[in-house]
């Protein structure tokens, strides 16, 4: 309810955490020593500064350039530092062949180290990877994660061009939808699941986003909405469909030593891992099965947690079906019983597991290369500041991103100085 917070059930001190998950894990996950697996000393690099640019459909004439820098002046503002204590860049857009260099001159620096990996909407999980990298061997001490998009003001074909590929372009396939929509249609198939089931996950990605002032989405939807609602394709319809907006941000990392003696409380990087299987979804091995089983795993290891230990939950959400294969193979639950497991509100701002805090890709924002601000909102959760929608006593987040068609997978899990 607005103006209420999420609150997890009581627990007695020293007791463990609560097991949010319907089954034993799906992933084989080694916890660290003694109750919440809490290892001390693990993490080298820290997130310190997180903010978004203008979002939704922004002012005409701003370029993805615009939107970077707002977003980096602003991550930069949230910690107090300043342009010039930058020395590591990555940014990844489709709007630009080269953007980090773009960003560079539009921001007027030369940071000697940069990254510009682009593997679709996780490549901000990967540049948090690379970040740490680059901090541990002293290559930067300050590194800025950049985002951009004005796919809504430009149009999509504008925004993203599409590669002829000989197997699949004969069939004239509508992508992405067609292929996040063959996947639906495979765990349907496999496991029962629902367009009801479906549906919940956007029904409570709403729930959340109209706690959100930011969210793009204003109105409440109802299952029978999103069943009503027209068909994109089969099984997805427009509601089980991310937004189409303008939008990006930025977050700003440094070494945990560093982190601790800047304006806003740290949040730890505790684990992370990243996987990529294929290119197009015609080369997918198994349409229910995804690369998060084996990023998660690593993320896992990397933190010494598992699925248990995690207050809240950042899944990149461009269609429902998202949700449900991520829940079960970073281990919330077992393979199939993801349609289930978010049936009856269980994720939604009421419900026991807070998945998509701020709305999501279906109800939040979703310009197009979603990861980054599911970044930023786990660093506001960890850090107290969501408001009406903040999850009490959040300690550890976990953040998953996708890119192109369940292509690549990197997973991401988070921690406030209580996990150190």
């Amino acid at each position: 309810m607005p103006g209420q917070s999420w609150v997890k059930p009581n627990r007695p001190s020293g007791s463990t955490r609560p097991v949010m998950r319907s089954g034993t894990p799906s992933l084989p996950i080694r916890a660290g020593p003694g109750s919440g697996a809490r290892a001390g000393g693990r993490t080298s690099a820290a997130i310190v500064g997180a903010a978004e640019s203008d979002l939704g459909q922004v002012a005409d004439g701003l370029s993805v350039f615009d939107l970077m820098g707002q977003g980096v002046r602003r991550a930069l503002d949230d910690c107090g530092l300043s342009l010039k204590d930058v020395d590591g860049l990555f940014s990844a857009t489709t709007q630009s062949r080269m953007s980090v260099l773009g960003l560079a001159e539009y921001l007027g620096i030369n940071p000697p180290f940069l990254g510009s990996t682009i593997v679709g909407g996780s490549s901000f999980e990967y540049h948090v990877a690379q970040a740490i990298g680059a901090i541990e061997l002293g290559l930067c001490n300050v590194a800025v994660i950049a985002y951009g998009s004005t796919q809504r003001s430009v149009g999509r074909k504008q925004a993203s061009v599409r590669e002829p590929n000989p197997y699949e372009t004969p069939f004239k396939p509508f992508l992405p939808s067609s292929a996040y929509a063959m996947a639906a249609s495979r765990h349907m198939h496999q496991y029962g699941t629902t367009r009801e089931q479906l549906a919940a996950v956007a029904v409570a990605a709403r729930e959340w986003a109209l706690l959100n002032p930011k969210a793009w989405e204003k109105k409440p939807l109802s299952i029978a909405d999103v069943l009503n609602a027209r068909m994109v394709s089969y099984p997805l319809s427009v509601r089980d469909c991310c937004l189409v907006t303008d939008g990006g941000g930025a977050i700003i990392m440094t070494s945990a030593e560093r982190a601790r003696s800047l304006k806003k409380k740290p949040v730890y990087v505790l684990g992370c891992g990243q996987s990529t299987m294929h290119a197009n979804i015609t080369s997918m091995p198994d349409l229910t099965v995804t690369g998060a089983l084996t990023s998660g795993k690593a993320a896992y290891d990397m933190a010494k947690l598992g699925p248990s230990d995690v207050d809240v939950i950042e899944l990149y959400d461009a269609f429902t079906i998202n949700t449900i294969l991520f829940l079960e193979d970073l281990g919330f639950c077992k393979k199939g019983e993801g349609g289930a497991f978010v049936s009856g509100g269980r994720i939604a701002p009421k419900g026991a597991v807070p998945v998509n805090t701020n709305g999501g890709g279906l109800s939040y924002c979703h310009p197009g290369m979603y990861g980054l601000l599911i970044l930023i909102e786990a660093v506001r959760q960890l850090r107290g500041e969501c408001g009406a929608r903040q999850v009490a006593d959040s300690e550890v987040a976990l953040v998953h991103g996708n890119g192109g068609v369940l292509s690549s997978q990197a997973t991401v899990i988070l921690g406030t100085q209580a996990t150190v």
